[in-house]
Order: C-alpha cells, then sequence, then structure tokens
C-alpha cells in the first residue's frame, strides 16, 4: 500500500444493481494505485428498501465513515434535497450520480454527462446529428441530453412515460442550449423514421427490466443507437438494431468514464482510463 495515499471506502445506491461492475472498476483501479480501495453496493431491492430510505442510508454512510457514494436509479433526482453543495454541472443537469462526503458537507456531482460524452465521442465519431431521438428524461436521461447537445445534436426529441419529467427536462436543456433545441415527442414512429439516432437512457433493458423501450419494428438502418445499459452489455435494443444494420454504442463507455471521474473525485487521484476500461472489457469476455 502506498502511505502517501489515503483509503477509501465507497458505495453505490440503487436499485437491482447486483450485477454492476462499478465496485470491481473502482476497486481494481484502486489496487494498481496501492490504495486501500473498498467499494460496496447499497441495494434497495436486496435490502427490500425504496427511495424513501435515503435520507436514513446517506446519514449512515457519513456514521460509518464512507469517502463517498455513487447514485443510480431511481435515485438521481431523489437525492438532490439531501445534499449541501451541487457542482456546476449537478445543477444545471438537475441530477447527481456522484456524492462526495467530506467535512462534513455532502457535494453532488454528475459524472455521467462525462461520461456518455467520451464514449459517444470514441464510438460514434462523424456521426449525424441533426436528429435525434432520446427515450427518457430520468436522471440518466438529464446527464445524457446535456451530452448530446454539447456534442452538437441540433434537435433532441424527447419521449418519456411522465409528460411533466419530458417536458420539465425540455425546458431546461432550451434554457441552456437555446430555444427549440430539444422538444417534448409526441408521435414516436414519425420522429423515428425522420432521426439520425436513437438513444435508450431508461432501464428498459436491463437484466432486471428485460425489453426494448420502443417498438423494434420502427428501428432502420440510417439510424445510430446508443444505449446507457450495460449489464448485459448486449441489451435487446442493440441486438435489433445490429440486426438491421444500424451502427451501436453500448453502454460500456459510459460506464466506464463516469467511474474515472468518480474514483477522481472519491480518492483525489488521476484515475488511469485506459487500464480501467480494459479491465471493464475483461469482465464482460
Amino acid at each position: 500500500m502506498n502511505p502517501n495515499k489515503q483509503s477509501v471506502l465507497a458505495g453505490l445506491i440503487g436499485a437491482g444493481i447486483q450485477a454492476s461492475r462499478t465496485p470491481a472498476l473502482h476497486e481494481h483501479e484502486g489496487d494498481a494505485q496501492g490504495i486501500r480501495y473498498s467499494y460496496r453496493l447499497i441495494d434497495l431491492d436486496t435490502l427490500e428498501l425504496d427511495i424513501n430510505a435515503l435520507p436514513e442510508l446517506l446519514k449512515s454512510a457519513e456514521q460509518m465513515g464512507y469517502t463517498g457514494l455513487n447514485i443510480t436509479y431511481p435515485c438521481k433526482q431523489a437525492i438532490l434535497p439531501l445534499l449541501d453543495e451541487l457542482s456546476d454541472e449537478a445543477r444545471g443537469i438537475g441530477a447527481v450520480n456522484t456524492v462526495v462526503l467530506k467535512d462534513g458537507k455532502r457535494i453532488g456531482h454528475n459524472t455521467d454527462c462525462l461520461g456518455f460524452a467520451e464514449g459517444f465521442r470514441r464510438g460514434l465519431a462523424q456521426a449525424a446529428r441533426r436528429r435525434v431521438v432520446q427515450m427518457g428524461a430520468g436522471g440518466a436521461g438529464a446527464a445524457v441530453a446535456h451530452a448530446l447537445l454539447c456534442e452538437g445534436v441540433e434537435q433532441l426529441t424527447v419521449f418519456e412515460v411522465d409528460p411533466s419529467r419530458a417536458q420539465g427536462l425540455v425546458n431546461n436543456l432550451n434554457a441552456h442550449f437555446g430555444p427549440g433545441r430539444a422538444i417534448v415527442g409526441l408521435d414516436l414512429p414519425a420522429a423515428v423514421a425522420a432521426a439520425d439516432g436513437l438513444v435508450n437512457t431508461t432501464p428498459v433493458g436491463m437484466a432486471k427490466l428485460p425489453g426494448t423501450p420502443l417498438p423494434v419494428s420502427l428501428l432502420h438502418a440510417d439510424l445510430w443507437v446508443a444505449e446507457i445499459v450495460y449489464f448485459p452489455l448486449e441489451t435487446e435494443l442493440l441486438k435489433q438494431a445490429r440486426a438491421v444494420g444500424c451502427r451501436t454504442l453500448d453502454g460500456g463507455n459510459m460506464a466506464v468514464f463516469q467511474a474515472v471521474k468518480a474514483f477522481e473525485l472519491f480518492s483525489d487521484c488521476p484515475a488511469d482510463a485506459e487500464r480501467m476500461q480494459a479491465h471493464f472489457h475483461s469482465m464482460n469476455s
């Protein structure tokens, strides 16, 4: 162990997260750097809890000396009122996936936006970006939507089962990026037919929520399809998209690059992104 580096105790709060690769990503990088690094899963499903348990879970983590927590579905927005400070990015996005516990304060960050953007640049370089359809407007969806508009998508059409949530995200995006950059989707077949790309930010496709977020009959070969779910790495949506000839991007890159930044926030040490990416792929081989 490197005596100049602190020990880290971190965790992930979410529902149905037993297949998460995040603990292994963090602990492997900690081992490589000589940091005593322990990362635990706090699975609401396993504990038979829901988001109403968040205040007590945060309090317990502080009492047990946690360095920080990652936050995933369905807690990325519910956690906001429980935090003392937000990074500029987290405040702008309106969602948090990383909480640093330091000096008695809970400081919220969003590394999902950076994570998706980096994966998008690497996996879908030169992809057409005039019109993109996004499924979902939750915490991860907010981060991905910001990343897409930062990466040059001209107009983003957001579909969400909760219309008020969709409208809230669209209003936020247009306030940040300019009027008309985002719209609430009303006609899914027409929007997908006219789109260059499709992004799924819903949990549909996860091992615990199998299926696809839209009818696969709407997919067409001129569409690129991106996914944020990474367990399984090949979701049904990606499988069907590849079958009709779409370019695809799995959720692995977002998972790795959001973890890179979270590792740095927790440890105060730079992470080796290539090493973390290689380790992620070794777990899926």
